[in-house]
């Protein structure tokens, strides 16, 4: 195999993962926010899970992309592992849908995709016709790139020893092992079985040898999702383990069966052409395994968690006072909300106090739990939000549906300060990467912000909590508000004088002055919720 065919086949190889990809992207982007509402509405049942990451994958021909949405969701609280699972079973089957347009061999209208494709993308005014042109263009791409790979795997029919090689592979280990280790450098399954039938196209792919190195192109399909996972949150850790588990359950049952049954023997017998048996192969290996393991989903996941155990600083991303049947009175689902709402402020201040002094401080050490209660404090926020807009489909009295308005606010409130409290911890995490180191000076009117803010915020939750605000309270408080905005109009003053003398540099000023702002902001959002409690004081729970 000369030197030019090894570039031939390198080139015909990136433009075939080029234009996977660049189709995948531009059939995402005219349909991802729909695919986002179908994954986030249809996933509730594991069973539905499997048939949505199949239809999403089949559509954006990227089970990656998938698993990425699917990790969002998870973080948010949006679906737990066990309809993860559902998704990420389906989006294996979904993957196959590349290896059956290879099987169709369209690859004589190439051409003229890319260049109806090109035209659309270039000359089109509107973004939908782009899309289409991206997804025109990157089918026209990919088949482009299977049959250049295909014309550069031609000589290896000139070559004896590869010749001999091929009509005596039937060593199950040989085929796993070079399966895997192919999947693992190109980095998906899809490409890798693209590659077995373009050797196919040139009658050099025996498709029981296919069957063990597709078995092997699955384990190593696992790459990308354990790599990806190596600094994520347990939860993704989990379901990483659970798409290598699929694959691997699907090995151990394919290996055997191609070997001890007349599996390739049917095959051969009732599907024509090598290319076609190769998709075929690959089809059976993820149904039947999705199949057998859908079942058993509950199962799966424990096994996930006992691989990966529940750490203490994980949060059940669930409610843990409210019942959502709606079958309560309406002060007993009110109760339940404010208990709700007390755990999502507990958590909010928690995360500001903690990120305010690791800047003061430049400690990183507790960030991942602030990430961590971050994505909880998000998922109370849409859920409890969801949640009252079911209530509010209830017959109730004027003071129930009055304090409900207020909850709304209350709960946009509190997490938006959790959001300054995550700005705080990646400002910190700015200055120690850059070294930047602030004046004692400049620490102190962080700390006398901060202190006032967080003051501030703690009187107002617990004035909302107890329905109660008193005009002197009131009045306390909006001073103090007050106090917190001339304060960090005088900071900012103070810290352009540093910088016209030189005494701190722009760089670390930038990020002082995001500083003041974020404190800033959490007074300003404090002092809304106290005034919720004001708006409200006249409507309490009691009287509900």
């Amino acid at each position: 195999m000369g030197l030019s065919n090894i570039f031939m086949l390198i080139g015909g190889l990136g433009a075939f993962l080029f234009g996977m990809k660049f189709m995948g992207d531009g059939l995402e982007a005219a349909a991802g926010p729909k695919m986002n509402n179908l994954l986030e509405k249809l996933t509730r049942n594991p069973f539905l899970g499997f048939l949505v990451g199949t239809l999403v994958t089949a559509v954006i021909q990227s089970s990656s992309a998938t698993t990425v949405m699917v990790m969002g969701f998870l973080n948010a609280g949006i679906m737990d592992l066990a309809q993860a699972t559902g998704v990420i079973i389906g989006a294996n089957i979904g993957t196959t849908m590349t290896s059956i347009l290879i099987a169709l061999d369209v690859s004589v209208i190439a051409p003229i995709c890319i260049f109806i494709g090109a035209v659309l993308m270039l000359y089109s005014k509107r973004s939908n016709y782009k899309h289409v042109g991206q997804v025109i263009l990157g089918f026209g791409i990919l088949f482009q790139g299977l049959h250049t790979m295909s014309s550069a795997m031609s000589v290896l029919k000139e070559m004896e020893s590869f010749q001999n090689f091929i009509t005596s592979a039937n060593n199950p280990i040989v085929g796993v092992l070079v399966g895997t280790l192919m999947c693992a450098v190109i980095q998906s399954s899809s490409a890798a079985v693209g590659v077995l039938q373009a050797l196919a196209l040139q009658g050099m792919m025996p498709v029981g040898f296919a069957s063990y190195l597709i078995a092997g192109i699955n384990i190593g399909s696992a790459m990308p999702p354990f790599l990806s996972a190596i600094n994520a949150k347990n939860n993704a850790k989990r379901a990483a383990f659970i798409y290598f588990f699929y694959n691997i359950f699907g090995a151990l049952i394919f290996v055997p069966v191609t070997m001890f049954t007349p599996y390739i023997d049917w095959i051969e017998a009732f599907v024509p052409g090598e290319v076609t048996q190769v998709a075929v192969c690959h089809i059976i290996f993820k149904i039947v395994t999705a199949l057998v393991l859908l079942p058993f989903t509950n199962a799966i996941v424990r096994l996930s968690y006992r691989v990966i155990p529940k750490q203490k600083h994980e949060s059940e991303r669930r409610f843990l006072y409210i019942d959502q049947n709606l079958a309560a009175s309406p002060s007993v689902i009110i109760l339940q909300v404010q208990q709700e709402i007390k755990r999502m402020g507990s958590m909010v201040r928690d995360n500001l106090v903690t990120a305010a002094e690791g800047f003061l401080n430049k400690d990183l050490k507790y960030a991942e739990r602030i990430r961590d209660q971050e994505d909880l404090i998000n998922f109370l926020n849409h859920s409890i939000t969801d949640y009252l807009v079911k209530v509010n489909t209830l017959e109730m009295s004027d003071s129930v549906s009055e304090y409900i308005g207020k909850l709304f606010h209350v709960i946009n409130d509190l997490e938006r300060i959790g959001d300054h409290a995550i700005n705080l911890l990646e400002r910190t995490e700015y200055c120690m990467n850059k070294g930047l180191i602030y004046s004692d000076y400049a620490k102190d009117e962080v700390v006398d912000i901060y202190e006032r803010s967080l003051l501030l915020f703690d009187c107002a939750i617990g004035a909302f909590l107890n329905s109660e605000l008193s005009d002197e309270e009131e009045i306390r408080l909006h001073s103090l508000e007050e106090s917190i905005d001339q304060l960090t109009l005088e900071a900012q003053d103070h810290h352009i004088d540093r910088l016209r003398n030189q005494e701190c540099n722009t760089e670390s000023g930038v990020v002082f002055t995001k500083v003041l702002h974020d404190l800033e902001r959490v007074g300003d959002h404090s002092y809304n919720i106290a005034w919720a409690a004001k708006q409200q004081a006249h409507h309490t729970v009691r009287e509900i």
